[in-house]
C-alpha cells in the first residue's frame, strides 16, 4: 500500500489554504521536510492509542505532521482484539498478538492516509524501548509512512532498520546536545543523517521522559535556550541543517515564535491535540487531561525505568502510597501476559526493584477507554490553549497560528 508521489501533494499545496493564508501572516517560518512545505507544527505519538488514525488524519489534512503511535494498535479494531483474546500463555499467543499489531499498524496507516488526503505529511512514533521495535518500524516502512520517530532510547540502528527505504524521513527524539551530537556522529559513520530532530525537554513533556532520573528533571541543560542554539553551532561546523522540532510546554502561537527564535524550525505539542474533537481517546480520557492543572500532575519512575509525568488520578495516587512496599517485594515474574507486546525490559516483569511496579499496557488501555479510576493517563505541563474545552484540530492549528479566538475557522 505504499502509495505514489502522484498521491501526496507538495510545495505549500501541502496545507489547508486557509492554514495557509494564517501561517503567511503569522511572523512564523514554514518548515520544509521531505520536499514538502508545512505548517511548523507535530502532533505528538501518544499510545496506547491515543493517537491513532483519526488524530494523525487530522493534522496531515490541515498541512501539518500527523502522528500515530505505534503501541498495541490493535485495541482500535474489535476484530483484532476478538482475535487475540483468550489465547494460552505461551508462544502461539505472542505471534498472535505481534502479528494483529502489525496489521493493525497496516490499517492505520491506511486511514490516516485517506483521512489526509494527500496533504501534510505522516509519520508513526515507536518506542525504541519496546519489544516490537524494529518489526514495527519495518512494517510502517512497507506501508508506506512518511516518517519513522522514535524516542525513549537511541535508535543508533535507525539507519540500518531503514536501509530500504531511503525515502522515508527518519527522525529521533533526544533531549539534550550531548545525546544529539552522539547520535548524529553514529549515524554519519552509517551514511545517514536525521531528516530532523525532536528535541524534547522533560520538565514540560508528558508521558516518558528523556532525563535519567525524576532529580535531573529541571537540569538547565535541556532548557530550549540551551540546547537549540548548541545544536544549530554543532550541525554548522559539520556543514549541515538538521531541522529540530521543540517539543514540551508548546501552548501557544507566542510559544512557536520563541523557540523558531532561538534556532527551532519547527513544534512538538502532544496534550492539546489528545483533547481535540478527532482525538482517538474516549471522552472522559479528554474531559482528564483538558481539567488537569500542573498542580494536578505526578513525577514518578515508569516501567521502563524512565522519569514519567502524568495526572494524579485514583489508580495513580493509591499506586504511589505503596510503591516502595512494591519495589521491596520486586521479583521476576514467572508468567507475564504483556511480555509478548510490550517493553523489552519492564520494572514489574522483569524484576527491577528501581524502577515502577505496574503493568503500563494496562493502566494506559485503562485511560484509553476512559476509565478514571484504573487509568494512567499521561499529560504534559501547562494549561490548554482552550482551557477545559474540547475542540477541533483546525481550531487548535488556527490558534496557534495565531488566529484570535473569537476568528477561529470552523471546524468542518
Amino acid at each position: 500500500m505504499n502509495p505514489s508521489s502522484s498521491q501526496r501533494t507538495c510545495g505549500a499545496d501541502a496545507i489547508s489554504p486557509d492554514l495557509l493564508d494564517l501561517l503567511r501572516g503569522s511572523g512564523l517560518r514554514s518548515l520544509n521536510l521531505g520536499g514538502r512545505t508545512l505548517l511548523p507544527i507535530f502532533q505528538g505519538g501518544m499510545g496506547v492509542g491515543v493517537s491513532g488514525s483519526r488524530l494523525a488524519g487530522a493534522v496531515a489534512a490541515m498541512g501539518g505532521v500527523g502522528t500515530l503511535s505505534s503501541v498495541d494498535l490493535r485495541r482500535h479494531h474489535p476484530d483484532l482484539m476478538a482475535r487475540t483474546t483468550g489465547l494460552p500463555q505461551d508462544e502461539r499467543a505472542k505471534q498472535a498478538i505481534n502479528a494483529a499489531n502489525l496489521e493493525a499498524i497496516e490499517r492505520e496507516i491506511r486511514a490516516a492516509r485517506a483521512l489526509s488526503g494527500g496533504k501534510g505529511l505522516l509519520a508513526i512514533n515507536v518506542m525504541r524501548a519496546v519489544g516490537e521495535y524494529a518489526p514495527s518500524v519495518q512494517q510502517a516502512l512497507a506501508c508506506g509512512i512518511d516518517a519513522i520517530v522514535v524516542g525513549a532510547g537511541l535508535p543508533l540502528d535507525l539507519p540500518d532498520l531503514a536501509r530500504e527505504h531511503p525515502g522515508a524521513l527518519l527522525i529521533p527524539i533526544l533531549s539534550d546536545a550531548r545525546g544529539v551530537q552522539l547520535l548524529v556522529r553514529k549515524w554519519e559513520r552509517k551514511q545517514r543523517l536525521p531528516d530532523a530532530i525532536v528535541i524534547e525537554h522533560p520538565r514540560l513533556a508528558g508521558g516518558h521522559l528523556g532525563a535519567a532520573r525524576i532529580a535531573d528533571l529541571k537540569d538547565t541543560r535541556f532548557d530550549f535556550e540551551q540546547v537549540l542554539p548548541a545544536c544549530r553551532a554543532f550541525f554548522d561546523s559539520m556543514g549541515v541543517d538538521i531541522p529540530l522540532i521543540a517539543a514540551g510546554g508548546i501552548r501557544s502561537h507566542a510559544d512557536i515564535r520563541r523557540v523558531q527564535a532561538l534556532g527551532a524550525a519547527g513544534v512538538q505539542l502532544g496534550t492539546p491535540f489528545a483533547v481535540t474533537t478527532e482525538g482517538d481517546a474516549h471522552p472522559e480520557f479528554k474531559r482528564v487531561l483538558a481539567e488537569a492543572r500542573d498542580e494536578d500532575l505526578a513525577e514518578f519512575v515508569s516501567v521502563a525505568g524512565l522519569p514519567a509525568r502524568a495526572v494524579r488520578t485514583p489508580w495513580l495516587d493509591a499506586y504511589l502510597r505503596i510503591e516502595h512496599k512494591l519495589q521491596g517485594v520486586a521479583h521476576v515474574k514467572s508468567r507475564c501476559t504483556k511480555a509478548f507486546d510490550c517493553l523489552a525490559q519492564c520494572g514489574l516483569r522483569d524484576g527491577l526493584a528501581t524502577w515502577g511496579q505496574f503493568c503500563i499496557d494496562n493502566q494506559l488501555a485503562a485511560a484509553l477507554r476512559g476509565d478514571v479510576k484504573k487509568g494512567l493517563f499521561f499529560r504534559g505541563a501547562g494549561a490548554m490553549p482552550f482551557g477545559d474545552q474540547i475542540r477541533s484540530v483546525r481550531e487548535l492549528m488556527a490558534l496557534l497560528l495565531g488566529a484570535e479566538q473569537g476568528a477561529l475557522p470552523s471546524a468542518a
